[in-house]
């Protein structure tokens, strides 16, 4: 075929040099902890688990729309494009929008790459969307510079049929893995995980020990032993025998034992493993549930902080891979994909309402406007936009007050913010 001759004059798979090198260095083998450490291992440690889920579940439940350019910057649902139910309704026969995007962050944030099989209809439109296994799907370069994809053990395939989001990429062509490329941090904190549930399943843990003179003569009846120490914790066990004086004879001592330094350590590693993970994710460390630290006068900050720097990236690299892969080349000048960020975005309703007044007291959202940030719906004269009248050109000087036109905006800017007035 014509692709097995174009990927075989020197040029080749681009996947190899990267992402298989790391699998065969870290997921077949070892990492300096002596844990294997591969993405399905990784899931294991709870921090790194919600924060790969808390960008994937967040990518799910963002709106995505196809938009429509219009004239004057005006833009509207492309309902009618043939793209708009694959992305809205059904993006295949089993998955719903919601886990097709969810499904789609996973792969990205475990592996750094995501691949989906275009399913094309004979204009070359998008008809379905079909989740690929990364361990699967080769990534080729082409004497074109372009990428290929062999699935399994098939022919290439060209770029138009495969839909790929990927990381940061050495080669530009195969996005790194998180897990792979911080391997050490996530195989320390599978180590300490390991050490801490084998030490509870192997080890003997006392809360002290008795002691007898060295010169009194050795109890060799282990009846005798059991029934002091039963005897021992009867009396002196649980919480109903706390704080009780206890009487030894013949020279018996009690000694309490103390955690040795490794084991009062485990919960100071394990907050530095878990604060490295979220670092690799740039995700606030309130955010997957360590509130040691949170304030709640800056959990709105922090929400902005989690989407603009961590979720932000992710939505772009997304929208733009999908605007490259889903679009006919006439299209991209019509329509355009964009998640909707401002349910994130948005802070408390009275700071919302706040800005939606001086919005709408100069000039700039109608009251339509600020009913569809709000998801309501629409209401007749609900797009009439406010302009002050103090706000005027000051050659023209001031406005005609005799003028139907000037008295009945400025009737109608007073009622407004009345109305504004009367509801704080």
């Amino acid at each position: 075929m014509f692709f097995s001759s174009v990927l075989s004059s020197g040029h080749g798979s681009v996947s190899d040099g990267s992402s298989n090198f790391w699998r065969g260095l870290i997921g077949s083998g070892r990492n300096s902890t002596g844990i294997k450490v591969t993405p399905e291992t990784a899931l294991g440690v709870p921090i790194l688990q919600n924060c790969v889920t808390l960008l994937a579940e967040s990518m799910g439940q963002l709106p995505l729309e196809l938009y429509h350019r219009r004239d004057k910057g005006q833009r509207e649902a492309a309902i009618n494009h043939p793209l708009y139910d694959v992305l809205r309704y059904q993006p295949n026969g089993f998955q719903t929008p919601y886990e097709f995007q969810e499904c789609k962050q996973m792969a990205c944030g475990l592996r750094g790459n995501s691949f989906s099989w275009i399913d094309r209809r004979d204009d070359g439109n998008v008809k379905a969307l079909w989740p690929l296994m990364n361990d699967a799907t080769q990534v080729l370069k082409g004497a074109d510079l372009l990428p290929y994809y062999r699935i399994g053990s098939n022919e290439p395939v060209p770029m138009r049929m495969v839909h790929h989001v990927r990381w940061g990429s050495l080669n530009h062509y195969v996005g790194m893995s998180p897990i792979e490329l911080h391997a050490e941090a996530v195989g320390l904190a599978q180590a300490v995980r390991q050490y801490t549930g084998k030490s509870f399943a192997n080890g003997v843990a006392v809360s002290g020990v008795i002691e007898r003179p060295r010169e009194a003569p050795a109890i060799k009846d282990q009846a005798t032993i059991d029934r002091i120490l039963d005897q021992w914790g009867s009396k002196f066990g649980g919480m109903d025998n706390a704080k009780k004086v206890a009487f030894l004879q013949e020279g018996m001592a009690f000694k309490p034992v103390s955690m040795n330094h490794v084991d009062a350590e485990i919960v100071n590693i394990l907050k530095l493993t878990g604060t490295d993970v979220a670092r690799m994710y740039k995700i606030p460390l309130p955010m997957v549930n360590d509130l040691e630290k949170a304030n709640y006068n800056t959990i709105e900050q922090l929400l902005i902080q989690f989407v603009v720097f961590a979720l932000l990236p992710w939505v772009k690299r997304h929208e733009q891979a999908m605007m490259r892969d889903f679009l006919l080349p006439q299209d991209r000048r019509e329509y355009f994909i964009e998640f909707n960020l401002s349910g994130l975005l948005r802070g408390d309703q009275k700071s919302r309402y706040e800005a939606y007044a001086i919005g709408r007291q100069w000039g700039w959202l109608s009251v339509n406007d600020i009913r569809r940030l709000e998801n309501m719906p629409p209401v007749p004269g609900g797009d009439v936009y406010l302009q002050p009248l103090n706000m005027v050109d000051a050659s023209k000087g001031m406005p005609d007050l005799n003028n139907p036109n000037v008295r009945a905006q400025l009737e109608l800017q007073q009622r407004e913010i009345e109305r504004i007035l009367a509801n704080e």
